[in-house]
């Protein structure tokens, strides 16, 4: 097939050149965003009377063909063609005539593959949105029917305070939350269009670029042609996000690994997201957490290859910069695919309560509780400190907890200790007095509820 350029060579491409240099095998899947990009550049050039409207009409019949042919798997894209531009300019040319040579007017390769890329990340960035979203009610619907679910919270992997699961999911609200805000950020930083930036330097062509950006959805036209056609700051950020996502996913997956082990036995995780052992017929196995784990690592390698392959391109575009599409892909499909199976996984998930809260009475997550006593005693904090150290030594020793202690054992470590103690050190008033906002008390959290399910509700994707 001739080549768009290839009226500057006599000589033909070495085969394997060729191939190296050509996309089409992974750039086919903006198949819809190259031809969208060409109904509004088609659009505008008629409109700027650069081309009749009996052109126009022509040339937007064949591309309408085209799509629907495509999507309905009537037309085969054609891996000889070096790129989707190509195809649909050939194909284009095939099925009307010479008037879809006009096609390209006013327009480079480098301006439209610039346009399709950021149509279709844009695209992505509301999809993955979606995803978040979804995942957040079901964290949300696993709060509310978890608000009095006590567990054991750590620090260092060490049990250390008493919280409740729907405090404890509530901590991965927030990060997926945060995700979702950076992908607001992210849509509305990258939402500019960079069709009639030309290859580099503009177009001689009167080209009304705010109606073109327009019909494409955008807020406006991209203010400088150099920079619009080698710009991939707006993917470098989605990879980014993708991996914070991906960071988030992991360390929620470690803990359910972690709960689902049989020492913990916090959480079964649904026979649907597990697999068993080709030898060992007992296992049950938490593979999708692992391999979404796993794919963490994908992820992170396609945001590092972009940053490389990024930093040392002088302006303006150079042939490197098509190695942003492949491991993009992937990294979104990745992305996109643990997100769904991670939600499906949570909503299936049973919890085995009564394990959480015999797990949290043990490990003396209720020291610091007995400290507090201590403080509202009128004993120094630091003091307060010394002496239930002491009472845990003398636990450990005696392989018991405070609140199983006897009055004269608790007094003959401190005189402050009352027979109120036990209500204070009990698990029930560990958690419920603790009421500031971001606490697991009922009343705290039953008010930051609150906050999410209007957030969840509202039509923005900005912070509730």
């Amino acid at each position: 097939m001739a080549q768009l350029w290839g009226g500057r060579f006599v000589g033909e491409t070495d085969k394997t050149a060729y191939d190296f240099n050509a996309s089409i095998g992974f750039d086919k899947r903006l198949f819809q965003e190259d031809i969208e990009g060409s109904i509004a550049h088609v659009t505008m050039l008629a409109r700027q009377g650069i081309l009749t409207a009996g052109e126009r009409d022509a040339i937007l019949g064949g591309l309408e063909k085209i799509r629907e042919d495509i999507t309905a798997g009537k037309l085969e894209i054609d891996h000889t063609c070096e790129d989707i531009h190509s195809f649909v300019e050939a194909h284009l040319i095939g099925l009307i005539g010479d008037i879809g040579k006009k096609l390209h007017t006013g327009r480079s390769r480098n301006d439209q593959v610039a346009l399709d890329m950021r149509l279709y990340t844009r695209k992505r960035v509301l999809g993955t949105d979606a995803l978040l979203k979804e995942l957040l009610r079901v964290l949300l619907a696993v709060m509310e029917e978890n608000i009095a679910t006590c567990m054991p919270g750590f620090t260092h992997l060490q049990k250390a305070q008493p919280i409740t699961l729907a405090h404890h999911y509530g901590a991965y609200f927030e990060m997926f939350k945060r995700d979702r805000q950076r992908m607001t950020d992210i849509y509305n930083r990258m939402n500019y269009c960079p069709l009639g930036a030309g290859a580099l330097a503009g177009t001689t062509y009167p080209l009304d670029r705010a109606y073109t950006a327009s019909l494409l959805g955008f807020a406006g036209p991209t203010l400088n042609s150099m920079d619009s056609v080698s710009d991939r700051d707006y993917l470098i950020e989605f990879l980014s996000a993708l991996s914070t996502v991906m960071m988030h996913l992991s360390r929620f997956c470690e803990e359910i690994i972690i709960w689902n082990s049989n020492e913990y036995q916090f959480v079964e995780i649904d026979d649907a997201y597990s697999t068993g052992s080709s030898i060992m017929p007992q296992k049950k196995n938490p593979d999708i957490a692992e391999l979404v784990r796993g794919k963490t690592g994908r992820v992170y390698g396609a945001l590092l290859a972009l940053l490389t392959t990024m930093k040392g391109i002088p302006l303006a575009y150079n042939k490197d910069m098509q190695e942003d599409k492949e491991l993009s892909f992937d990294a979104m499909d990745t992305a996109d695919n643990c997100l769904v199976l991670f939600t499906g996984m949570l909503r299936t998930m049973k919890f085995r309560r009564e394990r959480m809260e015999s797990s949290a009475m043990k490990g003396f997550t209720n020291a610091t509780d007995a400290a507090d006593y201590l403080v509202g005693k009128g004993v120094p904090f630091r003091d307060a400190h010394g002496i239930v150290g002491r009472l845990v030594l003398y636990c450990v020793e005696k392989d018991t907890s405070i609140e199983k202690l006897s009055l004269n054992e608790l007094q003959s470590v401190s005189e402050y200790f009352q027979e109120d103690i036990y209500d204070a050190v009990s698990l029930k008033t560990c958690v419920e007095k603790r009421l500031t906002l971001g606490a697991p008390g009922p009343d705290a959290m039953r008010a930051v509820m609150e906050i999410h399910r209007a957030y969840l509700a509202g039509d923005s994707r900005e912070s509730g």
